[in-house]
């Protein structure tokens, strides 16, 4: 009976014998190794990548909790979780009651198959390499894919070394011109220069030595990208492999918010896999998501003791890491922000930031970031070695204590895009109990770009402006919507979670914040005689206003001499002015001064106004409404009254072309009003 086999097939009866039987398994045997081989050889790039394609319950769970050290489904160990309950002891680290977790028992039986591609799954890259490649004859080597080995091949020996610049031929010159247009830096001299090229120690002597502890908390680095040049983004990784203590670095975690360029898609995920050891690895956005939050993606796959952000185009220096994380073992509610230090954009030289003096961030009431000096007297007393405390972060390279982090509301999930999110986390942060600082013995490089050379939703720097000062500025947003009288109720999504976060955590006030960690910035209708609109009328003719006339650039401080325009229908940043109780006439950062640098015509200079102390106190207001300059004995004047006129001024005389009025007066000025028809 077993010598024939009978089978049923779509109704017919057939005989087989068991010897063809035999050879038809065997056949289909051969097949299918023939196949195993052919997937092996020739995959598409994306079977270099360890993928997990997730439903939405999935990645709602993981989502929530925290995976272990390089994202390795298969380990068991624990890792520290932050509960929603937990609650979070400011510099009290040994009350810190941390939950142990299980991330692989907190995932759910719908892990899918392995698929190839982006579509609506989660995927996630490895490094695989132990030990370090570039000693051996990496160049060689033929296991590695052939698209890694092109890439690398175009890296020239010894070109860049201890930070030097690349001096192209004209041919590549005439290149590197038109990549710049699509990549804001020079990309040719970027993709010669080697990936692991030496710096030089840019840290003060001082700096170099300090002893650190023994024991200091562990960095999760999280770089988001998108479309970024390979060679700048593998430049940024291997700075902080090369020169951050293996016992120090957690993992490098990379975002990848949805990059579309070959480079990205293909080759990344390779190099990722046969260059970098395991504690790199990479997650992707589905759809592009913008930095604040593809940062947030990072930050809650993120297990270190703290987060450190970086931009996708920087390059770590030697000792680095530990001056903040020496602070922030100190006080675990302390922000930690690197000396920033320059990269050419154009010869990709590092050229560091130098001196002794620290820069710090301020910001304008427009919404925007600004560096600044420290005043006269911080600088005369701090030491070289001492970080510097700083009311506003750029937002690009900073360290956090990963549970201060999220207890302290993390980034707002409302924003979109890019803009605004810095300084809604610098107010955040310095009312919500936590400070800031700018470590003068980290340096890490940025190349600094003219442009973003990635989409950005329309106005994003606008409407997550608005979040901030609707939730952060308090009554002081007015001064925010002066200069975007645009967005003045618009609808910027639900805030509702964020001041319940401010109320959970009972945050101090803006006046607070201004008091106590910005007290040099100027309030334009504080402490003042007059402020607004400063118009000169005349009869059967349109009011004529001061106007900078689009010549101020706020924090640049760039000098412009002032001018007149036809009065605006509202009190917009172009026609606003002080004349404060110290006799400055004055707008945001500049003051009025009487120049003489004109020839026969003196005019209205505005310069930088100094925050040390010396004030430019050289104009008064009086009863006829004349604006009087004290050093010169002279009153400003109208001049001709047209669009885009400069302001002269002239002897004075009770002439209509010297008689302004104001918009405001001070309660202690009000008879300067009264006196004036």
């Amino acid at each position: 009976m077993l010598s024939n086999i009978r089978l049923k097939f779509f109704g017919l009866r057939q005989r087989y014998n068991f010897g063809f039987i035999r050879l038809l398994l065997v056949f289909i045997y051969v097949i299918a190794m023939l196949l195993i081989i052919f997937s092996y050889l020739g995959g598409s790039a994306m079977n270099d990548m360890e993928e997990i394609e997730l439903d939405k319950d999935t990645v709602d769970v993981i989502n929530n909790i925290n995976p272990p050290q390089h994202f390795k489904a298969d380990r068991k160990d624990f890792v520290n979780q932050v509960e929603e309950n937990e609650v979070f002891n400011p510099r009290d680290k040994d009350n810190l009651v941390v939950a142990e977790n299980s991330w692989i028992n907190k995932v759910p039986d719908k892990i899918k198959e392995t698929v190839p591609g982006r579509e609506d799954g989660k995927f996630v890259a490895i490094g695989d390499w132990n030990g370090d490649f570039r000693n051996t004859d990496f160049k060689q080597d033929t296991s590695i894919p052939e698209k890694v080995r092109a890439f690398e091949a175009g890296f020239v020996d010894g070109l860049g070394e201890k930070g030097g610049g690349v001096h192209l031929s004209a041919k590549d010159r005439e290149l590197a011109q038109e990549t710049k247009k699509r990549w804001a830096f020079n990309k040719v001299a970027s993709d010669q220069i080697s990936l692991w090229r030496s710096l030089t120690d840019k840290r003060l002597s001082k700096c170099q030595s300090i002893e650190y502890d023994d024991d200091l908390p562990t960095a999760s680095v999280i770089i988001i990208f998108n479309n970024e040049a390979l060679s700048a983004l593998l430049r940024t990784v291997w700075s902080v492999l090369d020169r951050t203590e293996p016992n120090l670095l957690h993992e490098i975690i990379l975002v990848d918010d949805a990059s579309n360029q070959t480079e990205i898609t293909d080759i990344l995920p390779s190099y990722i896999k046969y260059r970098f050891p395991t504690k790199v690895g990479m997650v992707r956005t589905a759809t592009q998501q913008g930095l604040i939050r593809a940062r947030l993606a990072g930050a809650k796959v993120a297990s270190g003791d703290v987060l450190v952000f970086l931009d996708s185009h920087c390059e770590a220096t030697k000792g680095w890491y530990e001056p903040m994380a020496q602070r922030i073992k100190d006080d675990n509610t302390v922000v930690q922000i690197p000396r920033i230090d320059g990269i050419d954009a154009t010869s990709i030289s590092y050229y560091g930031s130098g001196g002794t003096d620290v820069q710090v961030g301020g910001f304008t009431w427009s919404g925007h970031f600004t560096w600044e000096s420290q005043p006269r007297q911080i600088r005369e007393t701090r030491k070289v070695t001492d970080p510097a405390r700083t009311a506003t972060m750029a937002g690009g390279l900073f360290a956090m204590d990963r549970k201060f982090f999220f207890h302290v509301g993390a980034y707002d999930e409302g924003m979109a895009g890019w803009g605004g999110e810095n300084l809604e986390m610098s107010f955040r942060i310095w009312r919500c109990g936590g400070s800031m600082e700018i470590h003068p013995c980290s340096h890490v490089g940025h190349i600094f770009r003219d442009f973003h050379p990635y989409f950005i939703p329309e106005d994003s720097h606008g409407i997550n402006s608005v979040r901030m000062a609707e939730v952060w500025m308090d009554d002081y947003k007015r001064f925010y919507y002066m200069h975007r009288q645009d967005l003045l109720g618009k609808n910027v999504g639900d805030l509702t979670e964020r001041f319940q976060l401010k109320e959970r955590l009972q945050c101090k006030s803006f006046r607070w914040f201004l008091d106590n960690v910005y007290s040099h910035k100027f309030i334009l209708d504080e402490d003042a005689i007059a402020w607004g609109r400063i118009r000169n009328k005349k009869e059967d003719q349109h009011d004529i206003c001061f106007d900078h006339l689009q010549r101020d650039q706020a924090g640049k401080k760039v000098q412009y001499v002032l001018g007149e325009y036809p009065c605006h229908n509202f009190l917009g940043d172009s026609q606003y002015f002080t004349l404060s109780e110290l006799g400055e006439l004055r707008n945001e950062y500049m003051c009025a001064t009487a120049s003489t640098d004109y020839g026969k015509s003196n005019k209205v200079q505005m310069v930088a106004c100094p925050i040390d102390g010396a004030r430019l106190g050289e104009w008064e207001l009086n009863r006829l409404g004349q604006i009087f300059n004290k050093k010169k004995n002279l009153c400003i004047s109208s001049g001709e009254r047209g669009a885009g006129e400069e302001l002269s001024l002239e002897e004075c005389d009770n002439v209509p072309n010297q008689t302004w009025h104001w918009e405001f007066y001070g309660n202690k000025f009000q008879h300067f009003k009264l006196s004036v028809p």
